[in-house]
């Protein structure tokens, strides 16, 4: 899991833009239900942030 939530971060900043999940999924090559746990994870952990509606980028 730890892996799956450096990726998607990792995806994130590359990304350079408040992305989806779905983004996410399809930038990084991962499955989405992967993605959507460690979305969870990181909007538990303050580590994301949602600057606009159904889109996050990484805290910082």
């Amino acid at each position: 899991m730890k892996e799956t939530i450096e990726k998607v971060l990792e995806t994130m900043r590359s990304a350079g833009k408040p992305v989806s999940a779905g983004e996410v999924a399809t930038l990084s090559g991962l499955d989405r239900k992967e993605v959507d746990k460690a979305f969870a994870q990181l909007k538990k952990d303050g580590a994301i942030v949602s600057p606009v509606r159904c889109k996050w980028q990484p805290a910082e």
